[in-house]
């Protein structure tokens, strides 16, 4: 398999609150690795390759260096799934097709 991957990815372990299009449930992960690009997370359901998802990431105000959390809301496309993460979760690699930062109070 060829390397794809555009940006630095950092190993940040988070929690990541997921909605797909393709589905009324909104699911819950820990983020696997972040870049500007993408995502790669663990789901405890798999995702369909193509589904548009928007998902939620809270970075700590400890890692931001800021007074309050920040909100990373962003829209993505599921490029890659994989089977068997930790505890049985499903393996999802997204491309963020856009992002807003919130500061939360």
């Amino acid at each position: 398999m060829s390397e794809t991957r555009t940006g630095k990815r950092f190993d940040l372990k988070l929690p990541i609150s997921i909605e797909a299009s393709d589905s009324a449930n909104k699911l819950e992960g820990t983020t696997d690795n972040l870049s500007a690009a993408g995502v790669f997370l663990h789901a405890s359901t798999q995702l369909k390759v193509g589904s548009k998802v928007s998902f939620e990431i809270v970075l700590p105000r400890e890692m931001t260096g800021g007074k309050t959390d920040v909100k990373l809301q962003c829209r993505g496309t599921v490029v890659r799934t994989e089977a068997g993460g930790p505890e049985g979760d499903k393996g999802v690699a997204c491309v963020i097709d856009g992002y807003e930062f919130v500061r939360t109070s």
